[in-house]
């Protein structure tokens, strides 16, 4: 079952704890480190599109990309009263093609784990170079292999008033892959429907990501720890990289 089929239009509720304008700032604190001040943006696996919305607010022509039409469906009705309201596509990151180049591109909420196949993940971030414009950063997230080893074994439960969601993580350390199953309930009238899904994400660790970013032609590539202008440390869940196409003349 697609991932996200059925979550789509209980996601925004089940997930009103991350804050995805804290995000939004740490990618502007990157920029402004970096020197760049983009005018376009891609905000890859956008999802229902909250950092779209964010950084449309903001002043930036986005495009927003996601292979799950569900999730975009919630996303174009989140920015239905924008006047600068983003265009949302469906594609897969590793076949990603834009009608025009932008100078930013953001993937947030560890969206590049989700690429459980290695050569899909180096295939996207070499699709991702070809989008930037030269001089262009991109800016992504990913959970680390310690994070998916803390989550082997554990039972986790999110809910509101309509929806229930309980998941349990299971790492296999063999393939990288951390699998979890959501049995999902969500409220219809007086009636409660259940569904499943399964999500897949692969730890990949710094080291290939770099040789990937490397190798698509990516320079000045920096990595930092949880929303922190500063190296990550073996204590970080979650860690961010920026890397630029060419230089800003």
């Amino acid at each position: 079952m697609d991932a996200y089929k059925n979550l789509a239009f209980s996601y925004d509720r089940l997930t009103n704890d991350v804050d995805y304008g804290a995000v939004v700032v740490f990618y502007h604190e990157i920029l402004a480190a970096e020197g760049v001040k983009p005018r376009t943006a891609a905000d890859l696996a956008c999802g229902t599109g909250s950092v779209s919305l964010l950084l449309a607010q903001r002043g930036y022509q986005v495009t927003g990309v996601d292979m799950s039409e569900d999730m975009l469906t919630v996303a174009a009705g989140k920015v239905q009263g924008l006047e600068n309201r983003p265009l949302f596509i469906s594609q897969k990151l590793q076949a990603l093609r834009l009608a025009r180049g932008v100078d930013l591109a953001v993937c947030g909420l560890d969206s590049m784990n989700y690429i459980t196949d290695p050569a899909d993940c180096e295939a996207a971030i070499r699709r991702v170079y070809k989008a930037l414009n030269p001089g262009g950063i991109f800016i992504f997230d990913i959970n680390t292999p310690q994070r998916f080893r803390s989550m082997d074994g554990q039972v986790f439960l999110d809910e509101d008033d309509d929806v229930y969601c309980v998941w349990r993580g299971e790492f296999d350390e063999k393939t990288n892959i951390c699998s979890y199953g959501m049995d999902l309930f969500q409220r219809s009238g007086k009636v409660w429907q259940r569904s499943f899904e399964e999500h897949r994400e692969y730890a990949y660790t710094q080291e290939q990501l770099l040789g990937y970013l490397k190798a698509a032609g990516f320079s000045h590539i920096r990595v930092y720890g949880d929303r922190r202008m500063e190296a990550p440390t073996e204590q970080d869940m979650r860690i961010y990289f920026s890397a630029r196409k060419g230089r800003i003349k």
